[in-house]
Formats: structure tokens, sequence, C-alpha cells
């Protein structure tokens, strides 16, 4: 059974930081890029964040960089979100997604292609 389980949200307040994590299992995680979306209350799920299977190419979107930094440790089968000088824009719920076909930018921008999975969310909330 494949299964990507996200955790790590919480209450933080501006300016803070978490780190978010997906654990991958039911499927060949190093072959895999992984990605982490996230949905804001009204908006649309946008991919901020996906890193390749070896881990050597990522790709941020720009209300991100130089704050979020994605890695990941196949031994374990999972990938980390660090989440630094968070900003209540960044409320929503974050999901991780993985896909052992499409390249970590194809990944962010599209979403999981059929052979990807999504895992649920975890809810980071972001106060001023």
């Amino acid at each position: 059974e494949v299964q990507l389980q996200a955790s790590g949200g919480g209450l933080v307040q501006s300016g803070g930081s978490l780190r978010l994590s997906c654990v991958g299992s039911g499927f060949t995680f190093d072959g895999s890029a992984v990605g982490w979306f996230r949905q804001a209350p009204g908006k649309e799920r946008e991919g901020i964040s996906c890193i390749s299977g070896g881990g050597s190419v990522t790709y941020y979107t720009d209300s991100v960089k130089g704050r979020f930094t994605i890695s990941r440790d196949n031994a374990d089968s999972t990938v980390y979100l660090q989440m630094s000088n968070l900003e209540p824009e960044d409320t929503a719920v974050y999901y991780c997604a993985a896909d052992p076909q499409r390249i970590s930018l194809l990944l962010c921008e599209r979403g999981p292609s059929n052979l990807g999975f999504w895992g649920q969310g975890t809810l980071v909330t972001v106060s001023s």
C-alpha cells in the first residue's frame, strides 16, 4: 500500500520556524521526485518546493525562496521542508506528493501524474 505521511504543522508566530516531514512507503522512494504543496483558504493549491529522487535538483516558487529549504533522506524515506521567517501569508494546509515519472519542476508546476500520489495535509498557521 502506498503511503505518504506528512507531519510537523502547527501554530507559530510571524518570523518563526517549522519543519515539515513527509514519510513515504510502498513505492520506490528514491526513484521519485517529492514535492510540497499548499492550499490557503479560498485559494488554489500551489506547488512550493520539489526535490528530485536523488536530492540533487530542487525547485522553489518565488514566494518561498530564501526562506524555505527542501531536503531528503532516502535512507529514512523522508523529505523535509524547513520553513523559516514564516509570514501570515504562509498559513495553509501543506501537502506532500510523490511522482516516479515527473521531474521535480514538473511535479511542482503540474502536480503528480497518474502514476504519482498525494499525502494527507498538515495545517500550518502563522499568527501576526
